[in-house]
């Protein structure tokens, strides 16, 4: 009797997963069709190519791309480096106790303050103070405090899957430190460390509270390479943002759906980007 009901509440359970699992996969299967519905009448060469423009009788979102890659190049580049240094600080460096366990916290903590908060503080520190004013510089070093936690944690995470046996080895060959953790650690490591980078370069991508308190929402194309490297201290407006602006201001759904379309077509690229290089790293590792 007993065996029969720890059946039956394993059948239960395994069942309620599958429901669970099945339902997550129908959510997500609806909405990318109900997108795909509203917006992909909407997109094509000249939406994707052009700026809106009333005079020219145009529709476009090539000035928010630019902007978008803009902001991702730049928070990036900066926060990268800082996010894969500190954790290797901690992870390898640091003595245990109760200054590095503050600054984990600390670490945490800041990746559970809702986005909106940086954005008031960015506005406030990198656009008044500073002299910034609104500019994807900005929202650019609004975003680099806002991904740091995520790169940092996940690199850590990465770090400490690396068996203890190859930091020994290498040392116990006549490596130094460094040495191992450039040539050792830091390939092992590496899957990881590039799922952080890229989860971070997708968090860049879908936000838009803090953006509206410091980029702005400019959407005009640079004009040649000069007006290129002026752009990071202009006023620019993302996709997220012009996505916002054009359902709520302007009341055009038809531009707002097109440009959650090529918002669900990036986040999909990376998503598959991050799959094909860890297999990739997995595999280098490995041989």
């Amino acid at each position: 009797m007993a065996i029969n009901t720890r059946k039956i509440k394993d059948f239960s359970i395994r069942m309620l997963i599958y429901i669970c699992a099945a339902f997550s996969v129908f959510l997500v299967i609806g909405i990318i069709i109900y997108v795909l519905m509203k917006g992909l009448s909407a997109v094509n060469w000249s939406f994707l190519t052009s700026v809106t423009s009333v005079l020219k009788g145009t529709v476009g979102i090539a000035g928010n791309i630019v902007n978008t890659i803009l902001i991702i190049f730049i928070s990036m580049v900066i926060a990268t480096p800082i996010g894969v240094g500190s954790a290797i600080y901690l992870n390898e460096y640091a003595k245990p106790g109760k200054v590095v366990t503050l600054i984990e916290y600390a670490t945490e903590t800041l990746s559970g303050i809702p986005s909106i908060i940086f954005g008031l503080f960015g506005m406030m520190f990198f656009g008044e103070k500073l002299g910034l004013g609104y500019s994807l510089l900005t929202g650019s070093l609004t975003l680099i405090i806002m991904v740091l936690p995520l790169i940092t944690r996940n690199t850590q995470e990465a770090l400490k899957t690396v068996p203890n046996t190859y930091r020994n080895g290498a040392i116990g060959l006549g490596s130094g430190k460094w040495h191992m953790i450039r040539t050792i650690l830091i390939p092992s490591a590496m899957p990881g460390i590039i799922t952080g980078a890229i989860l971070a370069i997708g968090r860049i991508v879908g936000e838009s509270a803090a953006l509206l308190f410091t980029a702005g929402s400019a959407k005009m194309l640079p004009k040649g390479i000069d007006g290129l490297f002026d752009k990071p201290f202009q006023s620019g407006g993302t996709l997220t943002i012009q996505m916002y602006l054009s359902a709520t201001s302007e009341g055009d759904f038809e531009t707002a759906f097109g440009i959650a379309v090529v918002l669900l077509i990036i986040v999909l690229g990376i998503n598959l980007t991050t799959k094909a290089l860890t297999k990739h790293f997995d595999v280098t590792r490995k041989e």
